[in-house]
């Protein structure tokens, strides 16, 4: 099968409309899954409580779209369950409530799993020589086919005083069972590849629907793979970056994550879109993030309060 990625535009975000894109996105593809799909389980990124309007998490309707597009094409009686891990600040059990997941989990009969209540397993994984143990819960493994639903966005830290972009592999660190996440975050280069190496989406479908760069913008996009890391690749650019320049991507296609050649574009013209993202300058960036550092260093010195010790090793 050709590693295609498909990007697809709706310009009226209403909810047809958003179903439409979704569903021609899928089609560009040409998949189909091996065998009867029985058990479903959708990654979104909820990693805040902040509404999709924001560009920051999954479009509710763009999972809803997914549900229904995996009953109408593969299986009309596949068991569907959404998943969530909870995080340093953030709770699953109230993400769910208040950004509009357990209203879809009703309309559409549907599960809602938090991970970091579900049984887990210790999966060990080496990246760059560096061996390292990841609890992961086991219910991923059970399932039949993973859709992964992350957001076209641009992050301020990826364990260095770098920009980087969250999308497809980010979304799957969202899988660890621990909360406080930030534990892994002075390795967090190495965790997210670890992390795909470990678990292997069968689909990925990106909301681009609001995407954030510098500031929030409505593309009305969708971008669809089955290659989560070629899927990353075309995001990156979609973004403006390149994506050898993205240290974690270039290192998940080091250590063979994905298959980044020969990846065939289909839909709409990937630099026709770029134009329209918000692109976050590297350089403005690094000045801003050292500006906060330093404030930050003249706050602890003053108050003798304490800092994140990811943010302890950043300011030297």
């Amino acid at each position: 099968m050709e590693n295609a990625v498909s990007l697809v535009r709706t310009k009226i975000f209403d909810g047809n409309n958003i179903k439409e894109a979704t569903y021609r996105a899928l089609d560009l593809l040409n998949y189909k899954p091996s065998g009867n799909i029985k058990h479903v389980i959708i990654k979104p990124n909820l990693c805040y409580y902040w509404d999709y309007s924001t560009g920051e998490t999954t479009d509710p309707r763009l999972v809803s779209s997914i549900i229904d597009y995996v009953r109408e094409k593969w299986n009309e009686k596949a068991e569907i369950i959404i998943i969530e891990s909870d995080a340093s600040a953030m709770r699953v059990k109230h993400v769910f409530k208040m950004l509009g997941y357990e209203a879809l989990a009703e309309e559409k009969s549907v599960g809602l799993i938090n991970l970091s209540e579900e049984e887990k397993c210790e999966k060990e994984v080496t990246v760059k020589e560096h061996k390292f143990t990841l609890p992961l819960p086991k219910c991923i493994f059970n399932s039949d086919f993973l859709i992964n639903v992350p957001k076209l966005k641009v992050g301020p830290y990826a364990g260095g005083q770098c920009l980087h972009i969250t999308c497809a592999l980010k979304n799957l660190f969202g899988c660890i069972s621990e909360p406080k996440k930030v534990s892994f975050h002075p390795w967090l280069q190495e965790v997210i590849v670890g992390v795909n190496k470990l678990i292997k989406p069968h689909l990925t479908v990106v909301d681009g629907i609001v995407a954030l760069g510098k500031h929030p913008a409505k593309l009305g996009l969708v971008i669809a793979g089955v290659d989560n890391l070629a899927v990353d690749f075309v995001s990156a650019r979609v973004m403006g970056y390149n994506p050898w320049t993205i240290n974690y991507l270039s290192l998940a296609a080091e250590e063979r994550v994905g298959n980044v050649t020969d990846v065939k574009l289909v839909g709409e013209n990937l630099h026709d879109i770029s134009k329209f993202f918000p692109k976050r300058n590297r350089l403005g960036f690094k000045i801003l993030w050292s500006l906060q550092l330093s404030m930050l260093r003249a706050y602890t010195k003053l108050s003798g309060d304490t800092v994140p010790a990811v943010l302890e090793k950043m300011r030297g």
